[in-house]
């Protein structure tokens, strides 16, 4: 799903073809690309992700980018899912639009692939928490793991229906979250989080939402409960109410002053 982590090494965009398009959930639509040139795409790529090249015939200088998680990868081809959010005045974004409107035979450019971002092992607990934007890499996460892993994924999704059979250890307690409206109780995932003992043991956490949950969760995560760098990863991948370019300025400035200590 949509989130902004950049790689130094950026091939020329590929392109790729719609071969399927099928609703997983009311708020999730899986589209599955590929062709010729991605035979040789780099293999175990799920995780990763890639950048949507919207409009400007391919041009990485004129498209409008917008980044989403290769769910799963095969021979020639990859699964993206797409949360169907729209924003506070009900307008779907480029690439909701983009999605809604796919049918096998179109095509589009795409750059990538980027790193993931996995669970590291060696630790006795994995905690996991994420809106649908950061359910696809949750979801690979979870799939990755060994199977005496011990956790717990906090999980915000907008409907009952919107849940989703992961592929999981038994240790790990799955727990959906119901919020309507996207980014609009950003206390959400916090509270979740918050509401299970803390565990003995070496925990390590991975948390994806958007910006003012994000902020949130580390306030929790890293200021109170004194999580490092080793222990914790932790994204924005979108912010209510502006576009992935905003978005962008707006979460370096707030990366800059996390590290600098400067108040806002």
């Amino acid at each position: 799903m949509l989130h902004e982590r950049l790689s130094l090494a950026r091939p020329n965009p590929k392109n790729a073809t719609v071969l399927h398009a099928r609703k997983l959930s009311p708020s999730m639509l899986r589209i599955t690309l590929g062709g010729p040139e991605f035979v040789d795409f780099p293999p175990n790529q799920a995780g990763g992700y890639l950048k949507l090249l919207l409009d400007g015939a391919g041009d990485a200088e004129r498209s409008i980018v917008r980044t989403y998680t290769i769910r799963h990868q095969r021979n020639g081809e990859f699964d993206v899912d797409f949360a169907l959010h729209a924003d506070a005045h009900d307008e779907a974004g480029p690439a909701t639009r983009w999605a809604l409107a796919a049918q096998p035979g179109d095509t589009i450019a795409i750059g990538g692939p980027g790193a993931a971002k996995p669970l590291p092992a060696g630790f006795d607990y994995f905690l996991n928490a994420g809106d649908m934007t950061a359910l696809p890499a949750i979801a690979v996460n979870l799939e990755s793991l060994a199977h005496d892993a011990r956790g717990a994924a906090f999980l915000e999704v907008r409907d009952e229906a919107d849940r989703q059979d992961l592929i999981a250890p038994p240790g790990i307690d799955i727990h959906w979250l119901i919020n309507p409206v996207p980014g609009s109780r950003p206390e959400l995932l916090e509270d979740a989080v918050r509401s299970v003992p803390w565990p003995a043991g070496r925990l390590y956490a991975w948390a994806a939402c958007e910006f003012s949950g994000m902020r949130r969760l580390r306030a929790y995560l890293r200021e109170e409960r004194g999580l490092g760098s080793d222990r914790l990863y932790l994204s924005s991948y979108w912010k209510s109410g502006l576009a992935e370019e905003a978005h962008k300025i707006v979460k370096r400035d707030d990366a800059n002053s996390a590290v600098t200590g400067r108040a806002e």
